[in-house]
């Protein structure tokens, strides 16, 4: 089973789904909203308080120092309410989102872990970590930024098309005739882009995995000489995604010189034309001044839609691959809370008509019917791919039967909470992994409450003498840390 969703949703789709699986974004977003506003409100009235300082300051016979320091006076106090505002908004949003996105990165972590050991080597490791990690952070900075300056945006251009408006209906209809091209090919060019950000996503986590599979495996490339051919893969990786991104850049540009093109032609257009009505006695200077900055107002907020556009489609692209990991059903659910306990005793293992075959394959085992008593020391032995390791992972719910039943005493083990199942029955694979920690730090995922001393007493029964770790009893210094850990035996001392 691989990750996958066999139904596209739409962008207005995945943000709604990603709000519903991550409601902490959602609290006090009302509250937040409303700073946006006021924040893009306080802006706009700046203008406003130009064209009357300009008017007041220079009409001949109404000259008045007091009226111009009045004005002042009020600018300053918006700029500094608008600042606060807006400093107030971004900490809200920032704790909201980074609360909500921290909560689906857990429950990712967890889901991966609930699925079955088949569904997780159906996907390459670099990619389920990609999910957590790099596409979490891709709509993080969609919410903290791009989001709000939709919200900002959009509040900027309708309270700046209003005040246009009032000031001269004509210039404002100027202004939207330059911009009407660009609005109706918007569309256009967010479903292009949305389909280029997904390939980008893709490629992502094609990257890490490339990447990580030879940095986790050195030791495999360099045994087999295979570093020239471990390079061309990761070249491949590599520029894979920068093709991908390359291709999504160029929609970018396309975009951001078609917005340059309107806002330059609605600024040489408001200009010419109020210079116009301005001879014609119908707009004072002051008018047209305000109404320059007006025009700033709203052709900025247009002019960033490009890149409010393109960071809105590389997160939902990573939004929606996040949701499909969520929406993979686990195949092997843990029971958790619910499940049941298993007797405090040694039991026993039966296997009842057995059977299991992996995705569009023949069956590997089948009809296995075996009991192992209480005790009884059992090996399985066979030519490769004869079924031993699924043998051991279905005995040890890895995985589920296909068919049949798997018992441990009398009870399914299907029924049995994990954290109870893995006290009776585990699996000691034949690959060794050690976590980027101390020898101690491994050592204590076995048993948190292990004294110094018992950790030392089970490096001392490893091995033989040759090959054991040498750690000074009664010292935890030398293995528990990261820069001086534990060496074997016959190691030199020497740096």
């Amino acid at each position: 089973m691989t990750i996958q969703q066999p139904t596209r949703q739409s962008g207005t789709q995945i943000i709604k789904r990603g709000l519903a699986l991550s409601p902490a974004i959602k609290d006090g977003l009302g509250l937040t909203i409303v700073l946006a506003v006021l924040s893009t409100v306080g802006g706009s009235v700046i203008p406003i308080l130009i064209q009357k300082t300009v008017d007041s300051g220079l009409s001949e016979g109404e000259s008045s120092v007091s009226d111009i320091g009045g004005f002042l006076a009020i600018a300053t106090v918006l700029i500094l309410l608008t600042g606060a505002i807006a400093y107030w908004m971004r900490i809200r949003l920032f704790i909201a989102s980074e609360t909500g996105l921290a909560q689906m990165r857990v429950d990712a972590f967890r889901h991966v872990h609930d699925l079955s050991m088949l569904t997780q080597n159906a996907e390459r490791r670099g990619v389920l970590v990609s999910r957590v990690t790099s596409d979490i952070d891709q709509v993080s900075q969609f919410l903290q930024f791009t989001g709000i300056q939709i919200v900002v945006s959009l509040g900027q251009i309708l309270v700046a098309t209003i005040i246009m408006s009032f000031y001269s209906w004509q210039l404002t209809i100027v202004v939207l005739v330059c911009f009407l091209p660009l609005a109706l090919s918007l569309k256009w060019f967010a479903t292009r882009l949305s389909d280029a950000y997904d390939i980008v996503r893709r490629t992502v986590g094609e990257m890490i995995a490339v990447i990580a599979e030879p940095v986790v495996g050195a030791s495999v490339v360099r045994a087999y000489a295979i570093e020239r051919r471990t390079q061309e893969r990761v070249d491949a990786g590599i520029k894979g995604n920068l093709d991908a991104n390359v291709k999504a850049q160029k929609l970018v540009a396309v975009t951001f010189a078609s917005s340059g093109v309107a806002g330059g032609l609605a600024n040489g257009a408001v200009l010419a034309f109020g210079v116009i009505l301005g001879v014609a006695g119908d707009l004072s200077m002051g008018t047209v001044i305000a109404f320059a900055f007006l025009v700033g107002l709203f052709v900025g907020p247009v002019q960033t839609a490009t890149q409010v556009l393109t960071d809105a489609q590389n997160a939902i692209a990573s939004w929606r691959r996040v949701i499909d990991l969520l929406d993979t059903p686990a195949d092997v659910v843990d029971p958790g809370a619910s499940g049941l306990s298993l007797p405090d005793e040694t039991l026993g293992a039966r296997f009842e008509s057995v059977s299991f075959a992996y995705p569009d394959g023949p069956d590997v085992l089948t009809d296995i019917d075996v009991e192992i008593s209480p005790r009884q020391r059992v090996a399985v032995v066979g030519e490769t791919g004869s079924g031993k390791t699924t043998f051991a992972k279905l005995l040890t719910r890895l995985m589920d039967p296909t068919a049949g039943v798997v018992r441990l005493g009398t009870t399914d083990i299907r029924t049995v909470a994990f954290a109870d199942l893995r006290q009776h029955v585990l699996m000691v694979p034949q690959e060794g992994f050690l976590f980027d920690a101390t020898l101690r730090d491994n050592l204590l995922y076995g048993r948190k409450d292990a004294t110094d001393a018992e950790l030392l007493a089970v490096v001392d029964d490893l091995g033989s003498p040759t090959g054991s770790l040498h750690c000074p009893r009664g010292s935890t210094v030398p293995w528990a840390s990261a820069e001086s850990r534990c060496r074997p035996a016959n190691a030199s001392s020497s740096r």
